[in-house]
């Protein structure tokens, strides 16, 4: 079966993991999609397991006689709660003229490469994308896909020769706990690749250090009609908060190594409101400023209208993986030779977001990030070049046979 083939299947699965949720995984559909990825190791006569946390472990004896390295590959199930992925309807576009893609025609949403030039590098592709209405789960489904593609081709090619290979699924990473209870010793690798990237070729071995930001503001209500002098609108200081931290660190004109705050929710009323920000810098310096612009609006705002009035909680999430990966170049110098051996120019792209593979270099399996051939993660305009998917199962086989040399 092709990697595409099975990227249809699994996005019939609805995998949306919850930030709000306390359980593990954040959302129980989540197992749905380990038990069938489960019951496909099996069916390739793989030793897997699915344990309580929803993780999915396989482990491929080596067939070598050499002592090679164990590699773990590994990707997540989850998918991002910033768009729906339930009832996802995917297409696929047949060899990509360059011209606008019309995904809705009721809504006439579409994919332009006057807004999106990335698709200018994918003109000839077959690409899948959305109906316009939910995001297509490439992120990180195709990951996956990409995964069991090589699986079964090893267990179809005996002779082709490798070490001990762990395949690993996780829940979750798109709430940023998608390693929290990934029991390590049960994975027993001594490096891994993340398949969650985007352009085929790109290799990323930083990513932004990041925290996130909790904010309640306790307002006063009184009627309107008698409020002079009297009444606190905690909306408005939510927005009064808002405007006090640097307007130029916004993600939507930050790009490149820039860092951005960015609010992800508000809600509240007259009483009490509530917002929650991420926090994003790959320089471990300038994120610190960040988190000490967010206290110092945080003291403005109960210096002038009183103690109590805003309470912050900042939590760090995860940090910059290249701290540690700089000292373990081999592992991305095994991975630029695969991808150059398939005709493709490596790019060293740093990851404008998290990824597994952080936490699980800095908790000691050191783990960059691959990409998969998928495109504008998170929404409607997601899409996903079969081409592609079809070169990162060649460039894992590939890294599989440096290593036996």
């Amino acid at each position: 079966m092709k990697a595409y083939e099975r990227f249809l299947q699994y996005v019939k699965f609805d995998t949306q993991s919850d930030p709000e949720s306390t359980t593990y995984p954040s959302t129980i559909k989540q197992l749905d999609l380990a038990k069938y990825l489960l019951q496909e190791l099996f069916s390739f006569g793989v030793y897997a397991e699915l344990d309580e946390f929803g993780y999915v472990i396989g482990k491929i004896p080596s067939n070598s006689i050499k002592k090679l390295p164990k590699i773990a590959l590994i990707a997540h199930m989850d998918t991002s709660h910033d768009s729906s992925g339930k009832n996802i309807h995917p297409r696929i576009i047949k060899n990509y003229d360059g011209k606008k893609i019309i995904l809705n025609n009721e809504t006439q949403l579409s994919l332009d490469p006057v807004t999106f030039p990335n698709l200018l590098g994918n003109i000839g592709h077959d690409l899948i994308v959305t109906d316009g209405t939910t995001l297509l789960g490439a992120d990180d489904k195709a990951g996956i896909a990409e995964i069991m593609t090589l699986v079964e081709y090893l267990t179809s090619n005996p002779k082709f020769e490798h070490g001990e290979l762990r395949i690993v699924f996780t829940p979750d990473e798109e709430v940023g706990r998608g390693t929290d209870h990934l029991d390590l010793t049960k994975v027993d690798a001594d490096f891994g690749y993340t398949l969650d990237g985007s352009k085929v070729g790109e290799i990323a071995f930083e990513n932004f250090n990041a925290a996130s930001a909790k904010l309640v503001f306790n307002g006063k209500s009184v009627h309107p009609g008698s409020a002079k002098n009297k009444m606190l609108n905690a909306i408005h200081l939510a927005y009064e908060f808002n405007q006090l931290l640097p307007e130029f660190m916004r993600p939507e004109i930050t790009e490149g190594y820039e860092g951005f705050n960015h609010m992800t929710s508000i809600e509240g009323s007259c009483e009490q409101a509530k917002s929650n920000y991420i926090i994003r810098n790959h320089d471990r310096t300038i994120f610190a400023q960040q988190k000490r612009d967010f206290e110092s609006a945080a003291s403005f705002i109960n210096e002038k209208y009183g103690k109590g009035t805003c309470h912050l909680t900042i939590t760090d999430s995860y940090f910059n993986m290249r701290d540690i990966l700089e000292s373990k170049m081999e592992i991305i110098d095994i991975a630029k030779q695969a991808i150059t051996n398939q005709g493709i120019i490596p790019v060293i792209e740093p990851i404008r977001g998290g990824t597994d593979g952080a936490r699980l270099t800095y908790l000691g399996l050191p783990c960059p990030n691959l990409g998969t051939g998928g495109y504008n993660f998170h929404g409607p305009f997601e899409y996903l070049s079969i081409n592609e998917m079809d070169s990162a199962v060649e460039i894992i086989k590939g890294i599989i046979e440096i290593v036996t040399k």
